[in-house]
């Protein structure tokens, strides 16, 4: 099968699924952002539990899974849903066996998980009770590998970037550090897949607060996907969560020797086109006085000719929003007007912004391609005929 990336329109929020192009057809998932309207069979807010579970493969006892789930941080935007619509705990206690495969949970057999994100977190933001839920049970699984018992699907977890004070110092066959590039899924390796971890980075002594933040402490992966066994280098998707100006520049500073290690031919805009990802001035206030920080753009701007820019977010209006934030986005098309002949996407706008469906991205031999949407009329039509998940 084709490789593909498909981004769920979830306003401004981020969810995210690869499926490679290996034999297994392996299954990434990027955040969840699965509201309670979204859940409402009443409401017409798009239902992405079931366009995600549509996409998704079943073991062999009929279960819905992801080969691996990574939560870039923990705000609720990126977490919502979880304990719904995910199973949480041991493989031995899975409860949903006997019911129809609409109302089965989903089973995550590795997690990938930076502990970075919730110790900064947690000291000056509470935790909404799915982040609570996902840190847990990431706890559980570290747990499960110190005690020589965590190698089995549903257990597994990846850890990215190393804890504070040497915390992580004992889990070097789980734990990558940032810079570090690795192709292990579920515990194998994956010949279709690639990944550099380039944030969170170890805090220095000298870090100002605004460095140790839960959004600046968002894992940042450059990952290159495979169109196939000959092709292993035709989509480098970038995404960093809500990551802000302070630590793109910081990317930027320990890449700028390796500009390689930034380049990309899909970049998920972090923090829902915000203009805070490329900025320190507000753009309410200043309008098109802000300025650009250079190291933050250059860091956004590695992309290779006809890439992908995608905002996960509401439609991008010309008004004081953000995120998304307009002036963001002319940004963003500009790095792509200078050479790379590239293409600013919106979830919220695709295909128009009063019926968002799923945007589907084919990784080809040629790089990464938007997939043709369905006409409105098909997808309203489809859309009232399909049950909503739960319902039958």
């Amino acid at each position: 099968m084709d490789a593909t990336i498909t981004f769920f329109p979830v306003d401004c929020g981020d969810m995210a699924l690869i499926r490679l192009a290996d034999p297994d057809n392996t299954a990434i998932l990027i955040d969840v952002d699965i509201r309670a309207a979204a859940d409402d069979p009443v409401d017409s807010t798009r239902d992405v539990a079931r366009d995600l579970r549509h996409r998704l493969p079943r073991d062999d006892r009929g279960r819905p899974y992801v080969d691996a789930f990574l939560l870039s941080h923990p705000d609720k935007d990126h977490c919502a849903g979880l304990e719904k619509h995910f199973h949480l705990g041991p493989m031995a206690e899975y409860p949903d066996d006997h019911k129809p495969d609409p109302e089965k949970k989903i089973v995550i057999r590795e997690i990938w998980s930076s502990p970075l994100v919730f110790r900064r977190a947690s000291k000056n933001y509470v935790l909404c009770s799915d982040a609570k839920a996902f840190n847990r049970e990431a706890k559980r699984r570290v747990r499960r590998y110190r005690d020589g018992i965590g190698d089995t699907d549903g257990e597994r977890i990846l850890i990215l970037g190393e804890d504070e004070s040497g915390k992580t110092d004992d889990l070097g066959a789980i734990l990558v550090c940032a810079g570090d590039v690795f192709s292990r899924i579920n515990g194998r390796t994956n010949e279709y897949f690639q990944a550099r971890l380039l944030a969170p980075l170890p805090c220095a002594d000298d870090d100002e607060e605004d460095l140790l933040s839960k959004n600046q402490s968002s894992t940042i992966l450059n990952m290159q996907l495979a169109s196939s066994a000959l092709r292993l280098d035709s989509c480098r998707f970038l995404m960093g969560g809500d990551a802000e100006v302070a630590v793109w520049e910081r990317v930027w500073d320990r890449n700028k020797d390796t500009p390689d290690n930034l380049a990309y031919d899909l970049l998920l805009a972090p923090h829902h086109c915000s203009w805070h990802s490329l900025s320190y001035d507000s753009w309410s206030q200043l309008r098109e006085a802000a300025e650009v920080a250079p190291d933050a753009r250059s860091a956004l701007g590695q992309a290779r000719f006809g890439a992908l820019i995608v905002s996960s977010s509401k439609p991008v209006r010309d008004d004081d929003s953000d995120p998304p934030c307009i002036r963001a986005k002319r940004e963003y098309q500009d790095i792509l007007s200078g050479g790379s002949q590239g293409l600013f996407l919106c979830t919220g706008e695709h295909p128009n912004s009063w019926s968002p469906e799923p945007l589907e991205i084919e990784v080809t031999a040629a790089g990464p391609r938007k997939k043709a949407a369905r006409s409105s009329a098909v997808s309203a039509v489809a859309a009232a005929a399909a049950p909503r998940a739960g319902s039958y």
